[in-house]
């Protein structure tokens, strides 16, 4: 009876074998991650291990070591949108005696790790949880992150997250109407978009918004004035106006999904010789300095983008906690701020 206490105790290699009905060198496989195990066995092993509360001997290091390491994933540090979400998350860090790892992965997709064996890195690694900023992460990589109790919490999800992940964003859909229902209220009736990628939750409640504004006041959607880009970027709205400009009938305005896309628009416009917004006006989204900067400076959709990244460790550190969340959506409010880059529409147009 001792030796059976024991081992409930401090589960062993050979224990959880004997549990999943495999060799504990099979075991040994699933706790470091290796490839070479049927997925069928891996899923019993894991099983195994979380049922016996097992801890390899990095994982128990680590926990003695209290690790206060949070791992902050995103696509690329390009853009004014990624600063001042990454500013938000390290002023909270400060303050929450908490250290930032950024991991930049280059594409969304581009982890050579499998799901499984990151998953299990991080929790050997002995580190609280992970922030992903605008990047696809899989079901198979969440659940993965699920199954070890591992807190993640995305910002700006690319594709929608299962209801129990923690996600935070702004009122997309709200700025997106209220970008388009400033231009219309300019007078501007060929208004055009130009969006990010096509199926990225807050691009299409952007896109969604635009349309309600503009059938709310009786125009119509144009689908040859809806562009979409390959991503949030400068290059997006550079051939989204390049797109718009082989129309034979031109947009006197433009909504773009975001700050860079505008100001790869308003740098295409001036090599064109296209004049914002004597001949075309121009509204963004994101609110970031690069677009107060621009000249002319930008009319935008602001997004408390700092406040997203402070709002999203709050909520990750409260998880590690082990706190009950009141919802697993936070949603910040956007606002529209006016510059110099949208006017009425020119008589000649």
């Amino acid at each position: 009876m001792a030796t059976k206490v024991s081992e409930r105790a401090k589960p062993t290699l050979a224990t959880v074998a004997r549990q999943a009905g495999v060799s504990a060198p099979t075991v040994s496989k699933v706790v470091n991650g290796r490839e070479d195990v049927a997925p069928e066995t891996r899923a019993r092993v894991l099983a195994a291990l979380e049922r016996a509360g097992y801890q390899s001997p990095l994982q128990r290091r680590s926990s003695q070591e209290a690790g206060t390491v949070v791992e902050v994933v995103i696509d690329v540090l390009d853009s004014a949108y990624m600063i001042e979400v990454l500013n938000g998350v390290l002023q909270c860090a400060a303050g929450a005696d908490v250290e930032i790892l950024i991991s930049v992965t280059g594409k969304a997709t581009s982890s050579p790790r499998s799901p499984e064996r990151r998953a299990q890195r991080m929790l050997d690694e002995g580190r609280l949880g992970m922030i992903v900023v605008t990047s696809a992460f899989s079901e198979a990589q969440l659940h993965a992150f699920r199954r070890r109790k591992i807190p993640v919490v995305v910002i700006d999800p690319l594709n929608p997250p299962s209801a129990d992940v923690v996600s935070v964003g702004a009122t997309n859909w709200a700025g997106g109407k209220a970008a388009t229902e400033h231009l219309l209220e300019l007078g501007h009736r060929r208004i055009a978009y130009i969006g990010g990628i096509p199926g990225a939750e807050c691009n299409q409640a952007r896109l969604h918004g635009y349309m309600a504004a503009l059938m709310a006041q009786g125009v119509p959607v144009e689908p040859h004035y809806i562009v979409s880009g390959g991503r949030f970027h400068r290059e997006s709205g550079i051939a989204g106006l390049k797109a718009l400009l082989q129309l034979d009938q031109l947009p006197t305005a433009i909504f773009a999904g975001s700050d860079s896309i505008a100001l790869g628009v308003l740098s295409e416009a001036g090599r064109q010789g296209i004049r914002v917004p004597q001949d075309i006006s121009l509204i963004g989204f994101d609110g970031t300095a690069q677009g107060q900067e621009a000249v002319p400076s930008l009319s935008s959709v602001a997004q408390p983008l700092e406040e997203m990244g402070r709002a999203a460790l709050r909520s990750l550190l409260r998880q590690a906690r082990g706190e009950v969340l009141d919802s697993h959506r936070v949603e910040l409010a956007t606002h529209l701020i006016v510059r110099n880059s949208t006017a009425p529409p020119s008589v000649a147009l």
